[in-house]
């Protein structure tokens, strides 16, 4: 395997391991979201995700705060849009919308990164990667609705449901925006600059919820389920996906986020006794069939 082909194959392994991590954060949101409230939550995760990750960062930090400091307004951008903003309004839409509606929205993701992508950056969409898209879009919606596809028309969305579509929007942008991170500024640098940033925005919000906030004594369970949003799905989940869009493109990488559902299914099943189906399996095949027409190498131009 040549340097070229090694590389991409560790920016799929990258976003593989960043949509497994992610997978159990839903599975973790939903245990505690009565318990912590949604700003708050956002808040203890980045706020402990950077307290972590500060030991290891902080000596580049220092040595790259003229850097930092250059690009300030892009760095405090990305913060918001992918720290500050993108969980919190997924926990703000879990109290009020349907499961069946979150899952159908928040895969619009990968589609949306590719339609601004087509808009902005006139990055091409050949007939493979269109073909792919339709057979992975087949495959996840196959997967939520159980086989019986006339649930779709039943839906009636809510403000929940308007505020995953912004959580969608809000990580398609950041993702797309990853490829102007400064060369010169290292991963772990970005990544604990843009945590700080994330957390320092969210502090208002966090501050504004104090009258209304829900305060529950800590157990074990639940601060077991902090820490594991924090340094899996926050820390490890957020450099890996970082990483794979350096080596794959926000495209391609948007790609692998098709299989969160195959993930969080298989993570429902082992914690919390959910069946699968043959419709889950099929589901399955349809998604990494369409994301391997979708990655195939074809100069063809739609």
């Amino acid at each position: 395997m040549n340097i070229k082909n090694k590389l991409i194959t560790n920016g799929y392994v990258f976003a593989l391991l960043a949509t497994i991590l992610w997978s159990g954060n839903f599975i973790v949101a939903r245990d505690i979201r009565d318990i912590v409230d949604p700003f708050s939550l956002s808040f203890y995760r980045w706020f402990l995700a950077t307290i972590i990750l500060l030991p290891f960062a902080i000596v580049p930090l220092i040595k790259n705060i003229v850097i930092v400091k250059r690009h300030f307004i892009y760095l405090s951008i990305v913060s918001i849009l992918g720290v500050s903003l993108f969980n919190t309004l997924i926990y703000i839409a879990s109290h009020t919308s349907s499961a069946l509606n979150l899952s159908i929205i928040s895969i619009t993701f990968p589609i949306i990164v590719i339609i601004i992508s087509r808009a902005i950056f006139k990055e091409h969409i050949g007939i493979n990667k269109f073909t792919g898209i339709l057979i992975v879009l087949a495959g996840v919606l196959l997967l939520i609705t159980r086989g019986d596809i006339s649930v779709l028309v039943n839906i009636s969305f809510n403000i929940g449901d308007l505020w995953v579509l912004l959580a969608a929007i809000s990580f398609a942008v950041y993702s797309i925006l990853l490829r102007y991170k400064p060369k010169s500024l290292s991963m772990i640098t970005f990544q604990l600059i843009t945590f700080i940033l994330g957390t320092m925005y969210l502090t208002p919000l966090y501050l504004m919820e104090f009258d209304t906030r829900i305060i529950n004594e800590p157990t074990v369970t639940n601060t077991i389920s902090i820490l594991y949003i924090a340094i899996c799905s926050s820390l490890l989940a957020f450099i890996f996906w970082n990483k794979s869009i350096e080596l794959l493109g926000a495209t391609k990488a948007g790609m692998i986020y098709y299989t969160l559902p195959i993930f969080t299914g298989s993570l429902a099943f082992i914690f919390l006794d959910e069946i699968i189906s043959y419709v889950h399996l099929f589901s399955i095949l349809l998604i990494f069939i369409g994301i391997y027409i979708t990655n195939k190498n074809k100069k063809e131009i739609l």
